[in-house]
């Protein structure tokens, strides 16, 4: 089983995000549960939505306290505690930010994760671009496909159109399509940065 962990503030879209991913994972035959976690949340405040991928039955409702990925899709809660609790030795972090990790002050959990296991996204810019909002949530999908490999490109896209129609839904694909390929982008400079 994989388990994601959304992290964000009310009005991102946090919970939408973690439902996409369950819409994507069943599109490809999986089996996928998403769940919010919320108290009396209001516009702003930290919001952390669930997701579980598996090819079987999925029996387990409780919080994901094990993560194998965190998509974080405010910075301003990087330094919150205990916002990496539990994220596993394997794990990926994806994070919404135009900086880099050392310059976000996570030099630290960088060096404990595997190569090419965190990445930061400019997810919000590129909202920005495609949809006319910084609405970072389906580009971070995107990313996420891209980073992990536990989902198809075109299976987020798919949820993506799902949940959002018309021009919206087709600016939210181009978002996602340009945080994946932002990723690939990433993943070929340190292979190429390991061999020199």
């Amino acid at each position: 089983m994989f388990q994601i962990r959304v992290h964000g503030r009310g009005g991102q879209g946090v919970v939408t995000a973690a439902e996409m991913l369950s819409v994507a994972a069943f599109g490809e035959g999986k089996y996928a549960l998403a769940f919010p976690s919320f108290g009396s949340e209001r516009m702003g405040a930290p919001v952390m939505a669930f997701c579980r991928i598996s090819g079987q039955p999925i029996r387990s409702r409780e919080p994901v306290v094990t993560p194998d990925a965190l998509i974080i899709q405010d910075p301003t809660l990087l330094h919150q505690a205990d916002l990496f609790r539990g994220l596993a030795p394997h794990g990926f972090v994806l994070i919404n930010s135009t900086r880099e990790f050392v310059d976000l002050g996570l030099q630290d959990l960088l060096d404990k994760l595997p190569a090419e296991h965190a990445f930061t996204v400019p997810a919000a810019e590129i909202a920005r671009k495609h949809v006319g909002k910084p609405l970072p949530n389906a580009a971070l999908l995107g990313a996420f496909a891209a980073a992990t490999q536990q989902l198809r490109l075109e299976s987020v896209l798919d949820a993506i159109r799902g949940r959002f129609s018309g021009r919206v839904g087709e600016a939210n694909v181009e978002a996602a399509k340009e945080a994946y390929a932002h990723i690939l982008l990433c993943q070929r400079e340190a292979v190429h940065a390991e061999a020199n």
